[in-house]
């Protein structure tokens, strides 16, 4: 059994397999994709012949979108996304499955993709969900074409649905002062002070562990973040790379703090729990566990509708935290990594419309610093 690569263009190559049919014994080319580096082609041509000889190779050509869609759920998502990206994916490729599962792979085309699209709009399928969708259907066929299932990715062309982004509600100065009076003595007032005081994410905060504060020297630590998945709660490592970064925070809030660990050392030895360990969360519940994100974030939602302020979320003190940096001239540099976005790019993609000035305050500023 002979085979050959051929580059269609860089990166890209077509690899030819001359294979026996067994019924009629005359020759026939198998034809595969492979993207890469020659080198990976030829080792890719060669596991291909070995499969066609021990008789373990599948023709591509046969292969249906269900079939292919448990391959890359197993072979790919599950070891390169958290537990819950994959359950995301899980409810997007069910979305496929059922539309067009026993289609075979290589038959599928755009105006089919477009079609699945269309369809599922007009059953009311939410525009991000839909676009969500497209984010894993591209991601999908993509690894096709590199497993050398698909010459060509049919969600090549077909652009996602048009998602509004919803303006994310930023508090005053004035009304955050009177949010965290309404919360005052009750179980979210910390949550909410930690999240405008630091500008931490939901998960980061309920990970929070006693051994990340410094209370002498007026900081925490982000080291990890929580996550609610399908099993359970899992610990997972922050966002981005940049996520495990230490946050000044100031006086009232250490203040808070120190008051908060005592009342729940009381608890805990009221319940027979003895003293908190280092690594306990500095948001528990009473037995001592981290909270559910979900759970606060229900508990949240409830309290706002109750006070009025249904508009107000969880992600609405973070983003008040940015702003109100911003509005007091902060340098873009270290709001980014107080945030712990990856880029300071990512910090003025998402509040650039905050920051004040015109072109004309930036001719002036030129001429003070070269004159006339």
């Amino acid at each position: 059994m002979k085979g050959h690569i051929r580059e269609r263009s860089p990166g890209h190559w077509a690899i030819v397999i001359d294979v026996r049919d067994s019924q009629t014994g005359k020759r026939k080319r198998r034809w595969h994709s492979f993207q890469g580096t020659k080198r990976e082609a030829q080792i890719q041509r060669a596991k291909l012949i070995a499969e066609l000889q021990n008789g373990n190779a599948v023709d591509p050509s046969r292969i249906t979108v269900a079939e292919f869609l448990d391959r890359f759920e197993r072979d790919w998502v599950a070891p390169n996304t958290t537990p819950r990206t994959a359950e995301r994916y899980a409810d997007s490729l069910n979305h496929i499955r059922q539309a067009m599962g026993g289609a075979k792979l290589q038959a599928v085309k755009p105006d089919r993709v477009a079609a699945l699209y269309a369809g599922l709009a007009r059953e009311g399928l939410a525009p991000a969900t839909i676009k969500h969708l497209h984010v894993v259907v591209r991601c999908a066929f993509k690894q096709a074409q590199a497993w050398g299932l698909l010459a060509k990715n049919p969600t090549d062309g077909i652009k996602a649905p048009k998602v509004e982004s919803e303006e994310v509600k930023v508090l005053e100065p004035d009304e955050a002062q009177a949010l965290l009076k309404r919360l005052e003595g009750k179980p979210l007032h910390l949550l909410a002070l930690l999240a405008l005081g630091t500008g931490a994410r939901r998960g980061e905060l309920l990970a929070l562990r006693w051994r990340d504060v410094d209370l002498d020297g007026a900081t925490i630590r982000i080291e990890q973040a929580l996550e609610q998945t399908a099993a359970g709660i899992r610990i997972k490592p922050p966002k981005t790379k940049r996520g495990r970064r230490p946050i000044a925070i100031n006086s009232h809030l250490c203040e808070v703090l120190r008051a908060h660990w005592a009342r729940q050392q009381e608890q805990r030895l009221a319940f027979g729990l003895g003293k908190a360990p280092a690594d306990a969360t500095v948001l528990a519940a009473v037995d001592g566990k981290p909270l559910s994100p979900d759970t606060v974030s229900k508990q949240w939602e409830r309290s706002m509708d109750a006070i009025g302020r249904g508009e107000i979320t969880l992600h609405s003190l973070r983003h008040t935290h940015a702003s109100m940096l911003i509005a007091k001239g902060m340098d873009i540099l270290t709001i980014s990594r107080r945030l712990g976005h990856a880029k300071p790019a990512v910090t003025l993609n998402v509040y650039g419309h905050l920051i004040a000035g015109t072109d004309k305050e930036a001719a002036q500023i030129v001429e003070k610093a070269f004159g006339r």
